[in-house]
């Protein structure tokens, strides 16, 4: 293992044990794509794609050549999946991991990342609040027109 990669997973394991489930596929610490593919949902496609692009660190192999994935690993995919939901652009994601790899002394760039992030996904929580009470509303029109009309 390099030092970048140590840096890579001590930075996984701080940000997503947080919000990674503690139960894993078999309970071990090498998982084979598959077991990572039925645990995640994600297709070994897109798993070998983030490996591609940078997205995933360097991935483990067997003296097969089988990929073996790490509890490390599945905490950072569930950290992705967070990111995902919260639509950030792959190129940031991407960004993030290089930022992660890189090693501490870029800290201060990865919180600006995640903080410029963060205001975008507040102002996206604000719009989807502001569309659900349009939505309450009309629901409540509906309803009452309704009962209105049963009235007559």
């Amino acid at each position: 293992m390099t030092v970048t990669e140590s840096a890579l997973g001590q930075a996984q394991q701080q940000h997503a044990t947080a919000t990674a489930p503690q139960r894993r596929p078999t309970g071990q610490d090498h998982y084979t794509i598959s077991e990572v593919v039925s645990w995640t949902g994600l297709t070994a496609h897109t798993l070998r794609w983030y490996e591609r692009i940078g997205l995933m660190p360097h991935i483990d192999r067997s003296h097969t050549g089988q990929r073996r994935y790490s509890n490390r690993d599945l905490d950072w995919l569930a950290f992705v999946g967070k990111l995902r939901l919260t639509g950030m652009p792959v190129a940031d994601m991407v960004r993030y991991a290089e930022l992660v790899r890189t090693g501490e002394q870029t800290f201060e760039d990865r919180r600006e990342l995640l903080e410029t992030h963060r205001d975008k996904v507040r102002q996206r929580i604000t719009e989807l609040q502001e569309t659900l009470t349009v939505l309450d509303y009309k629901i409540d029109h509906y309803a009452d027109a309704r009962r209105a009309s049963e009235r007559s």
